[in-house]
């Protein structure tokens, strides 16, 4: 399924960035976006960009691409600041953490880069790829910060952020790949083995699984005890992990999930294979609306300013009204957008399969 200790350098303890650093949490961007945008810069790389750019607060872009490297830019032009070559594909999401940035690749490692000049200070192996993002959490009793990452060696694995070195690992029955939730002292996750995992972030132990049933290749969002997660059994569904039950269950047409949810007060927003964008009340799980394109959804969407920000299969770049599902804006890339975006700023970021990540910006 695609998208389904070294330390080199001395290293401070590293804090965790500010909210806009990263993916937030409901994939729900604060500011304003623009009804139209304009093209601002793209930067190619070597391979097809299915990683998802994350920006730090100093404005650099960081990305992955299956050309076997990371990359860092300029948000502002597209400039070129470093790269760093792995030994495989990047397909992760980075995750910022302080002055360094985390990311997996395929040849099995988490890296962590120094932010501004892309030397290692540290490698974590694992005994298989790692195609999901990490995430990071302050470590139990203020000890430094934690990270949390999947890999197909089928084992979510806890990482000391600040010396690469292994915290714990927990084991489960089949690949781990999209980025781990954490709350509440709890990393939340979905795994191939068709159970979502609630595990202690302390010491790594198992709090409990709830049976899904099918493989979960994206990332679950949780909010308010509460986790939305679409799955491969052409279903999303929302769990209520204190409890250990199913909520509800959302089907449309028999076509797998592989997105990760976008959450609101009232809205749960999901990509599908059945090449469509998906609006579930959040409450009843009942459809609101649809949205069709040409090719599958398989990134995961960003809201900002009432608008739905979504790539597709079919070579296209969306802007959706998040009232209607409406089309907005659309920007034709011409090979297919995998990769989900990132909004920040009034800008948005996405990788393509053309080996360009692109910038948008306000006319």
């Amino acid at each position: 399924m695609k998208n389904l200790l070294l330390p080199l350098l001395t290293a401070s303890v590293l804090l965790l960035p500010p909210a806009e650093a990263n993916p937030p949490r409901l994939r729900v961007a604060p500011g304003k976006l623009a009804d139209k945008l304009r093209l601002a810069w793209r930067f190619k790389t070597g391979g097809p960009v299915t990683s998802s750019p994350v920006v730090d607060g100093v404005g650099r872009v960081f990305f992955g691409s299956e050309d076997g490297s990371v990359y860092c830019v300029r948000r502002a032009d597209g400039k070129r600041l470093w790269a760093f070559k792995t030994g495989d594909a990047v397909e992760a999401t980075p995750r910022v953490v302080g002055s360094a940035v985390v990311v997996g690749s395929a040849d099995g490692t988490l890296y962590c880069l120094d932010a501004a000049t892309g030397r290692p200070r540290w490698r974590y192996k694992t005994e298989d790829k790692i195609l999901g993002g990490a995430n990071a959490a302050p470590a139990p009793g203020g000890r430094g910060t934690w990270l949390v990452v999947g890999s197909y060696d089928n084992r979510l694995h806890c990482v000391d952020a600040a010396t690469g070195k292994a915290v714990w690992t927990y084991e489960t029955d089949n690949y781990v790949n999209g980025t781990p939730a954490v709350a509440g002292g709890r990393v939340i996750f979905g795994g191939c083995d068709g159970l979502l995992h609630v595990v202690s972030l302390k010491d790594g132990k198992r709090v409990r699984v709830l049976e899904v049933g099918q493989y979960v290749a994206g990332g679950a969002t949780l909010d308010k005890g509460r986790a939305y997660l679409g799955h491969y059994g052409n279903a999303v569904v929302c769990a209520d992990v204190d409890a250990g039950r199913i909520v509800w269950t959302y089907r449309d047409r028999g076509f797998p999930y592989f997105s990760t949810p976008a959450v609101t007060a009232d809205r749960v927003v999901i990509g599908g294979r059945d090449r469509q964008v998906h609006c579930i009340d959040r409450a009843s799980g009942k459809g609101i609306w649809t949205f069709r394109t040409r090719g599958k959804v398989d990134g995961s969407p960003v809201l900002c300013d009432g608008k739905v920000v979504i790539g597709s299969e079919d070579g296209r770049l969306y802007l959706l009204g998040l009232a209607d599902g409406k089309e907005r804006w659309s920007y034709t890339i011409g090979r297919p957008v995998m990769s989900s975006p990132c909004v920040t700023g009034g800008r948005v970021l996405v990788g393509a399969d053309d080996g360009y990540v692109y910038a948008f910006a306000s006319p």
